[in-house]
């Protein structure tokens, strides 16, 4: 069903008149209110995130931890995508972007292992924020956008799941200089992949 509304938004698309619409037999999609209201409002929280992850990247840069400074600076590009994402859905649904002032993060650091606790309880949060949006969209019958949300779902509890194995790495590995030595290198062998989400 989702590829087959792609297509027919490329169909409308490549035509000259402007596209009111997702036309199936006869009825049209239109995004509830609220359900479109909280997608805009992800795309700056996502936004948010990359700031977020940018500032626990600068503070390990700092502290000369340039493997942690990499895994977050990358996880910051990640949160980005994810807003990208959400952007182009809006749009490929005939909604217009509107992008809100993104506030600046409001974080001090005591010690290397608090920037990953605030990154595990940060994506708790995130993924409150994508449940909400899910069961706004299943309570209206927008079952386009729980298809669309179920990748995010999906990766929210791969973010935890990572999130938490990289605290529990720190704690056995962190309060020794060679164990802090060997994580550091290794969390800069992160390599980049983009989102596996089409739309």
């Amino acid at each position: 069903m989702f590829l087959y509304i792609t297509n027919i938004y490329k169909y409308y698309t490549k035509k000259s008149e402007p596209f009111q619409g997702y036309k199936m037999k006869g009825w049209f999609f239109i995004m509830n209110e609220k359900v479109k209201d909280l997608l805009q409002q992800q795309v700056n929280k996502e936004l948010y995130s990359a700031y977020l992850y940018l500032d626990m990247s600068n503070f390990y840069t700092s502290s000369s931890l340039d493997g942690f400074a990499h895994w977050f600076k990358l996880q910051a590009q990640e949160e980005f995508d994810h807003a990208m994402l959400i952007s182009q859905y809006l749009q490929n649904s005939d909604i217009d972007v509107v992008l809100d002032a993104i506030d600046a993060p409001n974080a001090s650091y005591d010690d290397f292992k608090k920037p990953l606790t605030m990154a595990l309880d940060h994506e708790k949060y995130v993924t409150s924020l994508i449940n909400d949006i899910y069961s706004e969209a299943l309570a209206n019958k927008d079952y386009r956008t729980g298809q669309f949300l179920d990748w995010f779902i999906a990766e929210q509890a791969e973010e935890e799941a990572t999130a938490q194995d990289l605290i529990a790495r720190f704690e056995l590995f962190g309060d020794d200089s060679k164990g802090l030595y060997m994580l550091d290198k290794e969390l800069g062998a992160r390599v980049y992949e983009t989102p596996s989400l089409e739309l």
